[in-house]
């Protein structure tokens, strides 16, 4: 089993999962030009994926999905209330879960889990192939227990480090979006981040990628360093999700 990422940023969100003869992209905020581009660095075109999966409507996770799916017939799996939202417009084959309910799409196991976050009905994931297990977690403003019994024991775990409590404070967001980003249904902090980290059963870490690191709001190194201060390892083992360049296929295994 290994990931990859496309890129991950407040300008367009998409990760690839892979495993067995199954492989999957979550969420697409990137047009369907720039996804093929995207997906042209890994080798692979998107008639190679099998489905493409969706956290909630937010645009840089669901500006693409839509014209990818209708040009190439993809499958799309989505929650009833991201569905709701109709940012998709039509697709070839809609398939809707709920927020708690395990579901397979071919080699891949898929465990959802909601998250507080301002979307209709957002969730993030646990992937597994039956025996490892990859982690994602973004855009969400808090932590609840229910997110640390389904992120515990991961063998890789994405993590957003979104921002920088000062830098949020002085930078040039207006103060509502200010208060958005760092409210409990907004996103994680680095602090946030860290103090997620320091309370998961890490044991069988092998993998944790910074992600949806803000472009205005916090900076690769300050995003590292507070995970690495939560796992008690070097800040070189912190890998990065950047926004243009993504991150290079990681195996679990």
């Amino acid at each position: 089993m290994r990931f990859a990422s496309l890129g991950s940023g407040s300008r367009g969100n998409a990760t690839l999962i892979e495993a067995g003869q199954t492989r999957i992209l979550l969420d697409c905020g990137f047009s369907e030009t720039e996804t093929r581009k995207r997906l042209g660095r890994f080798g692979l075109h998107p008639t190679d994926l099998q489905a493409i999966v969706v956290t909630h409507e937010h645009s840089d996770h669901i500006n693409g999905v839509g014209a990818l799916a209708r040009k190439h017939q993809l499958p799309v799996y989505l929650t009833h209330g991201t569905a709701a939202a109709d940012k998709l417009g039509s697709v070839p084959r809609r398939h809707l879960f709920h927020g708690h309910d395990t579901f397979a799409i071919g080699d891949i196991e898929l465990h959802p889990f909601p998250v507080p976050h301002d979307a209709r009905e957002p969730a993030q994931f646990v992937f597994s192939d039956g025996n490892l297990r990859l982690g994602v977690l973004t855009d969400t403003g808090s932590c609840t227990q229910h997110i640390l019994n389904m992120l515990g024991g991961c063998e890789a775990l994405i993590m957003e480090c979104n921002h920088d409590l000062d830098m949020l404070a002085a930078g040039p967001y207006p103060a509502s979006l200010k208060a958005r980003v760092g409210g409990c249904y907004g996103h994680l902090s680095n602090v946030q981040a860290r103090d997620i980290i320091t309370a998961l059963d890490t044991s069988r870490l092998r993998h944790l990628v910074a992600a949806h690191i803000s472009d205005k709001n916090n900076t690769p190194y300050m995003a590292c360093s507070a995970l690495a201060a939560g796992l008690a390892c070097d800040d070189d083992d912190i890998q990065v999700a950047e926004q243009v360049a993504g991150l290079d296929w990681r195996d679990l295994d």
